[in-house]
């Protein structure tokens, strides 16, 4: 769909459709509602390039990230920053926010490449659970999904992704708590929405609560919303109608620091009355007191590929491909043998 189909379907000329497009006022009310609703029925994204082609960069490279206050990625957008300019291109960075969903991930992807002139972009966070060929079809540049929340096992060529075992990672973290004695072990999770990176992580912790004879409760289950306040809030709730909890797994270090600072708020020795392992490997997570332990995901290395892949692809060196890197378990005071 592009503005000559636009301009057809309501019966109007091209200049029509984009002084609509542009905010003009020269156009009859009723001719203005007429092209809006078409506009919208379709899902048309205005391309705004030939509009922005003074201010924009031709060596631009865009990062798009799931999570405006996200702390996880500072560091690798540091990174994926000084690679950017290193390989003489400047950066363009763009928030999307936890809630959106698989077509709405897609859309701010299909915005960010029209809005500017592009060389290729960058995905951080993708929550997207499934994909095909024709997931990003609409995307006309390289794409690469970095630190994505799935693990992509696909034969799809027109995107490139690097990320980790997420349920993996997470039957090991699970299965920690367990080989150090631990049988009434909760769960606190991001959003109830999370196609990916929560959904994936809970089948690792049902997976080895299962494998290993314990049973899984519905109410060791709860959901911290990707915050400290919120893990805080939902760590006092567990701990008050779950006397016999002795381990939560908190999917996030963010979330892991907020659900010992509750423990501690209620007299509640950490590691010596529950145990508390995070995921991520944060700094926060080092130097909170108690230190956490935690799954530590390589965020440097996850970095340095993305924008090294990205230019390869950019470059027509490599075919798009997908990795998978390894995580390891950091032991630290959070957590202790029963």
């Amino acid at each position: 769909m592009n503005i000559n189909d636009i301009a057809k379907i309501a019966g109007v000329g091209v200049g029509t459709v984009s002084r609509v497009i542009n905010n003009h006022p020269d156009v009859k009310d009723e001719t203005r509602k007429r092209i809006k609703k078409i506009i919208k029925d379709s899902n048309y994204i205005p391309n705004n390039s030939a509009r922005n082609l003074k201010k924009s960069n031709s060596n631009t490279i865009g990062v798009l990230v799931r999570g405006v206050f996200n702390p996880f990625f500072s560091e690798m957008i540091d990174v994926i920053s000084k690679r950017i300019t290193k390989n003489g291109c400047t950066m363009v960075l763009r928030h999307t926010d936890y809630s959106a969903s698989g077509t709405a991930e897609v859309r701010n992807l299909i915005e960010l490449e029209k809005e500017r002139k592009l060389q290729g972009i960058i995905y951080l966070g993708c929550d997207i659970k499934e994909v095909c060929e024709d997931t990003f079809k609409d995307i006309n540049i390289p794409l690469v999904l970095a630190s994505t929340n799935c693990t992509y096992d696909t034969d799809a060529n027109n995107f490139s992704s690097i990320g980790i075992k997420q349920a993996e990672s997470a039957f090991n973290a699970t299965k920690y708590l367990i080989d150090t004695g631990h049988k009434n072990i909760a769960i606190i999770l991001g959003l109830k929405e999370d196609a990916g990176l929560g959904s994936e992580r809970l089948l690792g912790y049902i997976d080895a609560l299962n494998k290993n004879g314990i049973e899984v409760k519905d109410e060791y289950k709860v959901y911290g919303k990707y915050s400290a306040k919120g893990a805080y809030d939902v760590t006092e709730e567990l701990i008050k109608n779950n006397k016999e909890i002795d381990a939560i797994f908190c999917i996030s270090d963010i979330m892991a620091t907020g659900c010992v600072k509750a423990l501690i708020d209620n007299n509640i020795k950490v590691g010596d009355e529950i145990s508390v392992l995070g995921f991520d490997g944060m700094d926060i997570a080092e130097f909170y007191n108690p230190s956490i332990t935690t799954i530590v995901q390589p965020r440097r290395e996850m970095a340095e590929q993305s924008v090294d892949m990205l230019f390869d692809l950019i470059k027509n060196n490599s075919e798009n491909k997908h990795v998978v890197l390894d995580t390891k378990l950091v032991e630290r005071e959070s957590c202790k043998r029963i």
